[in-house]
């Protein structure tokens, strides 16, 4: 089911959320595929679980095609489609790459965000399986992006340069035809 995504200014979406208890839960795989079903209609690369008002520890990303690339970053390399519970992000590494951000609950808008350009997550599967990558690029911001939403941070909130922030069809005029962001 398609589910709502909240907007900046609800205050749901700046709460911190609670680690996944219960891996068997049927409501834990029908919010995942609510989740992906969602992200999938709004031409997302992720979205977490607060992004829709569940306050849950939960992101997903990525595409179950692995060469798959996400129109509305149509450049960066594809990411693989990761159900990712009660996520842990380490830095690899001090180097810090700036980049282009959009988010589903931060629509038409665009910046230029700082993230850290190779990270180790870890976490669980669905089934409570842990899960452990590298990442790095593309795949690194979006692992970070998402996980920022179960803290309550939104990416505006970690940019430097207010200059480089604005409307997706202004910036870059051929997304204009895209959904929302």
């Amino acid at each position: 089911m398609i589910r709502d995504i909240l907007r900046m200014g609800d205050p749901r979406l700046l709460r911190i959320s609670e680690p996944v208890r219960d891996f068997g839960a049927p409501e834990l795989r029908t919010l995942v595929d609510d989740m992906f079903e969602t992200m999938h209609a709004a031409s997302g690369a992720g979205l977490a679980a607060p992004q829709i008002g569940v306050p849950l520890r939960v992101v997903i990303f990525g595409y179950a095609d692995s060469s798959a690339r996400n129109p509305r970053y149509p450049e960066a390399d594809p990411v693989p489609q990761t159900i990712l519970i009660n996520p842990v992000l380490e830095p690899l590494t001090d180097t810090i790459e700036e980049g282009w951000e959009g988010c589903l609950s931060v629509p038409g808008l665009r910046g230029v965000v700082p993230r850290v350009a190779n990270l180790r997550y870890s976490g669980y599967d669905l089934a409570g399986r842990r899960i452990e990558r590298v990442a790095e690029g593309f795949h690194a911001r979006v692992v970070q992006h998402e996980c920022d939403h179960l803290d309550g941070i939104l990416y505006p909130m970690r940019m430097r340069d207010f200059s480089r922030f604005g409307y997706t069809e202004v910036l870059f005029p051929e997304f204009a035809g895209l959904a929302e962001d």
